[in-house]
């Protein structure tokens, strides 16, 4: 075969291949053309997830936004909708409609107003970027289902051990002394105070402390204890022999005064500020009572002593008991 001829050849081969590319091409472009036309206005069969509520639908709609226009679907601005409203609608479509709920969060101080298409009350707050630990509490529980107008309460819980150095008290140790004056006290050692490691389990609750557990102690310096010296000796009077009787004075002074504690006592010897030792003769029970009235005027009487301070030497049933009364003198 000549050269001119196989150039024909070549070309004429070419020029077919050409041809048949361009015309599967025009094929494939005019095929597809009519298959995605053939999609408008045609019925189609679609099901509709509205909330959880399933609807089997037939429409010629042929977007998603047409669709919610005829089955007069109205969505708010907080409302989701799969695929979205500008999506084309294809036969065999599932959509899937998550209607808003209004409901307040009330975290870490703050009040959430805001609207979720969540279910759950766990899923409402991850929708709000709201992160839990496992301590934190929410009311109500992480898996009621969400409801319109709900409110929900987190509480943050925060679990932390901590060791405290702290000082531990010392003890006091009254001893008495006769040397030493009735009223007077001295001390002999002082005491001084120790020192604790001590291990702390504290419970937080929103920022705050609801309980504190002592979880372990270590003394690192023991306490010293301190003692001190009572006075018991008394300089007394003379003795002065009669009958003592008792009345209500210190629960008097008490309601009006709830610190006093002494054991008082009415005189017609002894002036008021002044003290005595009473003493119950048939026993031999003693008390120290501050004079703070004048009395008893009943002859024979010597003392009328309170209740109180009447109780430590004798029955109240008694009523007058014979006593000897010595005014002290230091």
């Amino acid at each position: 075969m000549s050269f001119l001829k196989k150039k024909n050849f070549f070309i004429s081969g070419l020029v077919l291949m050409v041809f048949f590319l361009i015309t599967f091409k025009a094929f494939a472009f005019f095929s597809q053309s009519e298959t995605i036309l053939s999609f408008n206005n045609s019925l189609k069969n679609i099901t509709i997830n509205d909330n959880g509520l399933f609807f089997q639908e037939k429409t010629k709609a042929n977007s998603v936004a047409e669709l919610l226009q005829e089955k007069n679907i109205i969505l708010t601005q907080y409302d989701k909708i799969f695929p979205a409203q500008n999506s084309p609608l294809y036969p065999g479509e599932y959509i899937e409609i998550k209607k808003a709920v209004s409901i307040k969060i009330l975290v870490d101080k703050k009040v959430d107003s805001c609207y979720v298409t969540a279910k759950t009350v766990r899923q409402a707050l991850e929708e709000r970027g709201i992160e839990l630990t496992q301590l934190d509490q929410v009311q109500p529980k992480r898996s009621f289902l969400i409801q319109n107008k709900m409110k929900i309460i987190v509480t943050r819980v925060k679990i932390q051990e901590i060791t405290k150095k702290e000082p531990v008290q010392f003890k006091i140790i009254v001893k008495k002394n006769s040397q030493i004056g009735w009223r007077k006290k001295k001390i002999k050692i002082f005491g001084e105070k120790g020192s604790q490691k001590i291990k702390y389990r504290i419970t937080y609750k929103n920022g705050k402390i609801i309980s504190q557990v002592v979880l372990e102690k270590k003394i690192i310096k023991k306490p010293i204890s301190q003692i001190e010296l009572q006075g018991t000796y008394l300089k007394l009077g003379k003795i002065n022999s009669g009958q003592g009787s008792w009345y209500r004075q210190t629960a008097k002074l008490k309601n009006k005064f709830p610190s006093v504690v002494n054991n008082f006592a009415a005189s017609t010897t002894i002036p008021k500020g002044g003290y005595a030792k009473v003493t119950n003769i048939s026993n031999g029970k003693s008390v120290i009572v501050q004079i703070n009235d004048y009395g008893p005027k009943a002859r024979g009487r010597i003392i009328d002593l309170d209740k109180v301070a009447f109780q430590k030497i004798a029955s109240v049933g008694r009523g007058v008991i014979n006593v000897k009364v010595r005014r002290i003198l230091n």
